[in-house]
């Protein structure tokens, strides 16, 4: 008898913990695949310290193919279900696609970045679910810090300190008050101007910090970070983001370089496509994890709308914890499920209490319902941390260690770019490459199940400052939830081109094929020529006939850099027919005498004994000549194919086509401008 097929999908904390439970209780009676676009499982508790320089990146990771036996690990993201047909098909870390068959599909995705409708976030705000994130914002925030230092500008120096970090929530708290700690010791190295320091802003609408949590916690935190020089501002939020700053919904406009959007979370999209009962976004299922009428689908985790059997007619939150005990009880279930162990069960918890890590020593936790602060405070939370880690435990304690004897090291990788890391991305856990392959395409962040819904804005707080969605309405396009956009590299903010923008160059063309993450242009030598010319393929012909392919907006001509080889050319076809293999060329020895030499057929019109060429004494004016008719893509005639009913001038310097300029290349004048903008 075949072993049972069970599929995956995510390695967040309900995936990781599905695949350990159910690894060691099949142990190996079944096929277990583990599907994930990273080879690790990344703690999200410790990410604020590693934006802070407490922890180092790979401290807070935990490898996959180590620690789960008898799982094979595929990199990739889920792009489509096949529910009735019982497969998934994903597409690789390199654009590969693939299928994998299963008897028993465990849906962990995760979530990602809640974006709601406020002009300018997705274009200069970051979120901070994934590691690129956190690495990102560690380098700019020390570079802020050091182009402060060196600012003979006080407002420019004002603005570069401040920080403004949206959502009051778990991890925009942790955010603030590592930051606060963060940027305070790098200013000891690099001080500022007399009388300034670096500035960090809370924002959120709830009415106090951390509104989802113990009221003696949220005191607790609130008193540590006005201590610490944090400015919260709870009722306040975001009404818009620029370059420059951004506008409150009280009306004060703030100078800052930097946004950091903590205002939660919302499930991955993978989920709304599968057409099945939806909760706010989230998958439907019974308490036993099992999407009703599905006996082979599973959900846990933030995807899963999870009933709580405690109070009747609500859902477990998104939070780790409770992703964590899904994921034991989603793996006991499919095993039994399969015949291979006890009987299913339903999920129930029980709450053990939360803990805040403040920095230093402050701290704030409820263990068992008992509020602690301070020093004690910051020993259970960090025992909490080294207990619920599944590894690297001593590698952490180490770096907390040499952090409370040694300074931190304030410098800058330049690993990630403000372009890598979008906010409005299905994947955090990945940072955009140039030349990469298209991931699954970007769902909308404006409209959907999930992306701005009322009781998200003001239920429980997010930082938001309005509800209304964009809910059925289609975004602009190059705005964020419209078609796949594509950043091209620089060292600031990403410069968003649509396919219709990147398409040869011009809205509304055939997309372009040499731009990132698209198929090679097949030029310069040895292949067709590159499709990515501005205005599109041009007029055929040069001055005399139609315009040429070499002419600025047309396809190159043959023979020309990024343009089909010539014939006689390198890397083109054998053209000259006198080359060794090939027919001799007319007028060469052993062929053809050519037309026009000894022997031969008069050859040109122009010659004795031929027809008169035109634009010769004697012959029909050629079209573009005096007395001639004038040439398509000439001033005052007709204009070439595929331009935009106007002549094209060339540019400066280009001297115009005629029967004098030699064939070749124009130069470009209208290429797109890659200069970067400055990170915000």
């Amino acid at each position: 008898m075949s072993r049972p097929r069970i599929v995956i999908v995510g390695a967040g904390f309900a995936g990781y913990r599905t695949a350990r439970t159910l690894s060691r209780t099949t142990r190996g009676r079944a096929h277990i695949t583990l599907l994930n676009p990273t080879d690790y499982f990344l703690y999200l508790p410790l990410l604020p310290q590693v934006a802070a320089g407490v922890l180092e990146p790979r401290r807070v990771t935990v490898s996959l193919s180590d620690t789960l036996p008898n799982v094979r690990l595929v990199l990739g993201e889920a792009d489509r279900i096949d529910l009735d047909g019982q497969t998934l098909h994903y597409t690789g870390p390199e654009g590969e696609g693939g299928t994998l068959a299963y008897d028993r599909l465990v849906l962990a995705a995760g979530s990602v970045n809640k974006l709601l409708p406020i002009p300018g976030v997705a274009e200069y705000a970051h979120g901070f679910r994934g590691l690129p994130e956190a690495l990102y914002l560690r380098d700019h925030v020390t570079r802020q810090v050091e182009l402060a230092a060196a600012a003979d500008d006080p407002e420019s120096c004002a603005a570069r300190c401040t920080f403004v970090v949206v959502g009051a929530g778990y991890t925009g708290t942790e955010v603030a008050a590592h930051g606060q700690m963060f940027t305070d010791a790098q200013v000891r190295k690099h001080p500022l101007r007399q009388g300034m320091r670096p500035r960090w802003m809370l924002l959120d609408v709830a009415p106090r910090v951390l509104p989802e949590m113990d009221e003696k916690l949220s005191t607790t935190a609130d008193r540590v970070l006005r201590q610490r020089g944090v400015d919260v501002r709870m009722g306040t939020s975001v009404k818009e983001a620029t370059p420059d700053g951004v506008v409150l919904t009280d009306g004060e406009f703030v100078e800052t370089r930097t946004l950091v959007w903590c205002v939660g979370v919302r499930p991955d999209p993978l989920v709304e496509s599968l057409g099945l009962p939806m909760e706010k976004g989230r998958l439907l299922v019974d308490p036993h994890l099992q999407v009703p009428g599905r006996p082979e689908l599973f959900a846990c985790g933030d995807v899963a709308a999870v009933p709580d059997l405690d109070k009747p007619g609500s859902y477990t939150p998104m939070t780790a914890q409770h992703a964590w005990r899904h994921g034991k009880v989603a793996a006991e279930n499919v095993a039994a499920s399969l015949g291979l162990g006890g009987a299913r069960k339903p999920y129930r918890h029980r709450d053990l209490g939360f803990v805040v890590d403040l920095g230093g020593a402050k701290a704030a936790a409820n263990p068992l319902g008992v509020p602690l602060s301070g020093v004690p405070a910051g020993a259970v939370t960090r025992g909490y941390h080294l207990a619920a880690m599944p590894g690297n435990r001593v590698r952490v304690a180490a770096d907390w260690l040499l952090d409370a004897v040694l300074p931190r090291q304030a410098v800058q990788l330049g690993l990630v770019r403000s372009w890598s890391v979008p906010l409005d991305t299905s994947s955090p856990e990945l940072a955009r490459v140039p030349g990469g392959p298209e991931r699954r395409q970007e769902e909308s962040a404006r409209s959907g199940p999930g992306a701005a819904i009322a009781a998200d804005t003001h239920d429980g707080g997010t930082g938001a400052g309005s509800s209304q969605g964009r809910a059925g309405e289609e975004p602009a396009k190059g705005h964020p939830g419209s078609r796949v956009t594509q950043d091209r590299p620089g060292s600031g903010t990403a410069q968003r081109r649509s396919e219709e923008e990147l398409a040869k160059g011009r809205p509304g063309a055939e997309p372009a094929r040499n731009w990132p993450t698209d198929e090679p242009a097949k030029g310069p030598v040895g292949g067709g020529s590159a499709k990515g010319q501005p205005g599109g393929e041009s007029a055929k012909g040069r001055s005399g006939g139609e315009s040429a392919r070499s002419q600025a907006g047309g396809e190159p001509a043959k023979g020309h850099a990024g343009g089909e080889p010539a014939r006689n050319q390198p890397g083109g076809e054998p053209a000259a027919k006198n080359r060794p293999g090939g027919e001799p060329a007319k007028g060469q020895p052993g062929g053809v005498p050519a037309r026009n030499q000894p022997g031969g057929e008069p050859a040109a019109k122009n010659r004795p004994g031929g027809e008169s060429a035109k634009n010769q004494p004697g012959g029909e004016p050629a079209k573009g000549q005096p007395g001639g008719e004038p040439a398509r893509n000439q001033p005052g005639g007709e204009p070439a194919k595929n331009q935009p009913g106007s002549t094209p001038q060339p540019p400066p310097g280009q001297p115009p086509p005629g029967p004098d300029t030699a064939p070749g290349p124009v130069k470009r004048s209208d290429a797109p401008d890659d200069s970067a903008k400055g990170d915000s």
